[in-house]
């Protein structure tokens, strides 16, 4: 089937509308119109091929709602109307260990991703959500509570999970110390669900001006982490710091202000450690840094319930297409407050083919 999207050529050139081709749709596959797709980090460094790995032309795009308007044969959980969300997988192999325990993203043949990635039936790369439609197999559909803005939502389904993920495992809720480090699209909705779900929460950042904003995202506390004195009054506090930073960063200053059995997780950043870690500050204490990456389906969907229920969505600027690389320029300069998302109502045909 045809469908409109924005897609990069290279890795130098500006995203501009092509018209190409979606799968013809499976039995267990769902049609949607795409409604609203959030703009993540991943999306530009894919874009622009920093990994080294960017097929071309790529269409980004893993934060998707959209309204269902055909399923097939052997779908049973989604109807036409309903309100549907799209993340940042697509398929798994379903019967390796970590799919069977509901880590997807985990998956041992390696999970299928929204966009460039290789789809498993056909070998066809992956296309995202700067789209008109998408077709998606029933498994890696996730249901919109009705409560939640759907532009809002969007952004949930990568920044929410991305951030839900170590709070649940790492059990956040009442009784307990938590940090997070960094103010941007991923801390701020760390921020909504550590406080949502009980959690004392303090922000650590580097930048005095960012208190108040904090606060209103749900921080208890405010940490400047450059200040040693703010820093020496946290000592032994948090039982959980969620580091968003997504750049190469020391994590060793945030290491002393863990508790007992503490740990740091990231989720930002995935480069070497550059900056040698003492063992002592493990040992003692008996701390750990771990690392978090996403969500299966089971929790982004219990993400999705609980935000549903509590009112949380992210704060967004909704652009339009045609703004995406303006939206991408500013992105590098972290100027948005917190997520860019993008209205696909603003995508007209004016393309050319693939």
């Amino acid at each position: 089937m045809k469908t409109l999207g924005y897609a990069a050529r290279s890795a130098t050139d500006s995203l501009a509308q092509i018209r190409f081709d979606r799968r013809e749709p499976r039995p267990d596959d769902i049609v949607l119109d795409v409604l609203y797709c959030g703009v993540c980090h991943t999306d530009l460094h894919i874009a622009r091929n920093h990994g080294g790995y960017t097929r071309y032309p790529v269409v980004p795009g893993h934060e998707v709602i959209g309204k269902v308007t055909q399923v097939g044969s052997g779908v049973t959980r989604f109807k036409v109307g309903d309100t549907v969300g799209v993340g940042c997988m697509v398929d798994s192999c379903q019967h390796c260990n970590p799919c069977q325990q509901g880590f997807e993203q985990h998956c041992v043949e390696g999970a299928t991703f929204t966009y460039n990635g290789t789809d498993r039936y056909d070998q066809h790369t992956t296309l995202g959500g700067y789209s008109k439609q998408m077709v998606v197999s029933e498994k890696f559909i996730l249901r919109i509570p009705d409560a939640l803005d759907p532009a809002g939502a969007a952004p949930l389904l990568c920044a929410g999970i991305t951030t839900w993920e170590p709070l649940k495992q790492w059990q956040a809720g009442p009784g307990k110390h938590v940090a997070v480090v960094g103010l941007g699209g991923l801390g701020h909705m760390a921020l909504k669900l550590a406080k949502a779900l009980g959690a004392q929460v303090t922000l650590f950042t580097r930048s005095p001006d960012k208190e108040e904003d904090a606060r209103r995202l749900g921080a208890d506390h405010v940490v400047l982490s450059t200040d040693e004195s703010q820093m020496a009054s946290v000592t032994g506090i948090f039982d959980l710091i969620v580091d968003t930073v997504p750049y190469e960063h020391d994590v060793n200053p945030y290491l002393p202000t863990l508790a007992l059995n503490g740990t740091l997780v990231l989720v930002g950043y995935m480069g070497p450690l550059n900056e040698p870690v003492s063992a002592g500050a493990l040992v003692f204490g008996r701390k750990a840094i771990a690392g978090s990456f996403i969500g299966g389906v089971a929790a982004t969907q219990q993400m999705l319930d609980f935000c549903g229920e509590h009112g949380i969505v992210s704060d967004v600027e909704v652009i339009g297409i045609q703004q995406i690389n303006e939206a991408y320029d500013r992105l590098l300069k972290s100027d948005v407050k917190y997520r860019f998302v993008i209205d696909l109502a603003s995508l007209q045909d004016d393309s050319e083919s693939v």
